[in-house]
């Protein structure tokens, strides 16, 4: 039987010379068949500093990785004889944020952080390799301000959901 920890090396190599990351894989059973969950994001290689957002993945881009991962359960004996689906995704911005490479992806989204100090809402303005600096929106108590936080400080980060950005421009 195939498990996740079977068939993460097979695509590991499979996408090593893609421009994305394998940030997650997941095999279940679904009646006679499998299902292979394969999560990609961008790789942003060894890059440092990001004070800009990052351009998510095209529906392009997956897809031409998916041929690739299907390629590589194809030749390989990793699947076995059972069938399976293939699900190739870009993680969705449910995902928590737990390395910084995630921080550096969401640069310009609007997140909140969980620690010992509480919670703190901003917009995500840098991200290095130990810190994450918000830009946090003046309140009654306090004018607007960045705030860095390092990553040891940080329980949990989510990106919150925005419908409407306010620096985007409004069509007449």
């Amino acid at each position: 039987m195939a498990t996740a920890d079977r068939v993460r090396p097979v695509l590991a190599e499979a996408v090593a010379s893609s421009q994305v990351v394998l940030e997650e894989v997941t095999v279940t059973p679904a009646g006679k068949r499998r299902v292979v969950r394969v999560l990609i994001d961008r790789d942003l290689g060894e890059v440092e500093v990001v004070t800009a957002p990052v351009a998510p993945l095209t529906l392009d881009e997956i897809a031409d990785v998916t041929r690739v991962v299907e390629a590589a359960l194809d030749s390989s004996d990793v699947m076995g004889q059972q069938p399976y689906t293939l699900e190739v995704s870009s993680p969705g911005v449910a995902r928590p944020l737990t390395e910084p490479r995630h921080y550096q992806r969401n640069v310009g989204r609007l997140v909140t952080l969980h620690g010992p100090g509480g919670e703190t809402t901003g917009r995500l303005v840098r991200a290095d390799r130990s810190t994450v600096t918000l830009d946090l929106p003046p309140t009654k108590a306090s004018p607007g301000r960045q705030e860095t936080f390092p990553y040891g400080d940080v329980d949990r980060a989510l990106v919150q959901v925005e419908f409407a950005r306010p620096d985007e421009s409004k069509e007449s």
